[in-house]
C-alpha cells in the first residue's frame, strides 16, 4: 500500500524481525526514556498472526518510517504502539498506518478499539480524534509525573470486509 502526500511514497508491509533495528532507533527517539526494548518487540512479533498484527511504513528503498501494532482478543482490540520518525512526522504516514490496524480490526470483526496517548501530544490526539477515537478515561501521572495516559475508543464505525 501506498501513502500519498509525502515527498517520498511510503509503503506498507507487515513488520519483520529484519526491522527490527531500525524500528528501535525511532522507538527511542520518539518515546525517549520510556521505549520497549528488543525484547519486547520480538515478543509482540510472536503473537503474528493470531492475536497481533504489526506493520511497517518504508520508503520504496526500505528505509523504515514508521510502524504499528494491534493486539486482538474477545472482539475487541488495542493499538500497543504507533511510530512515525520524527523528521517524517505531519505526512500521512500516521494516518495511513492507523487505518491499516482499523482495517485488520474490521476483517477480525472487532466490535471497539482502543488505544492510549499521552494528554499532552496534540498531533496523536488529533489523528486519533480525527479517525472516530473518543476519549474514556485519564490515567494520572501515567507517563510521567504530571504526565497524564488519556485511553480513547472507537466503536464499530466501520464495516468488515
Amino acid at each position: 500500500m501506498r501513502v500519498n502526500g509525502s515527498e517520498t511514497p511510503a509503503l506498507l508491509a507487515r513488520l519483520r524481525w529484519w526491522h527490527i533495528d531500525e524500528v528501535l532507533a525511532i522507538e527511542q527517539s520518539v518515546f525517549g526514556q520510556q521505549p520497549w526494548s528488543v525484547e519486547q518487540l520480538f515478543a509482540e512479533l510472536a503473537g503474528v498472526p493470531d492475536t497481533r498484527h504489526y506493520v511497517v511504513a518504508t520508503t520504496p528503498g526500505g528505509v523504515v518510517l514508521g510502524y504499528a501494532g494491534l493486539a486482538v482478543s474477545s472482539g475487541t482490540a488495542e493499538v500497543m504502539t504507533l511510530a512515525v520518525a520524527p523528521e517524517r512526522q505531519g505526512r500521512g504516514v500516521g494516518r495511513a498506518m492507523l487505518s491499516a490496524l482499523l482495517d485488520q480490526a474490521a476483517r477480525r470483526r472487532v466490535h471497539e478499539v482502543f488505544l492510549e496517548a499521552r494528554v499532552d501530544n496534540e498531533a496523536a490526539l488529533g489523528l486519533y480524534e480525527s479517525l472516530g477515537f473518543a476519549a474514556i478515561s485519564r490515567r494520572r501521572d501515567y507517563y510521567a509525573p504530571k504526565v497524564d495516559g488519556l485511553v480513547m475508543r472507537r466503536r464499530g464505525q466501520w464495516e468488515a470486509s
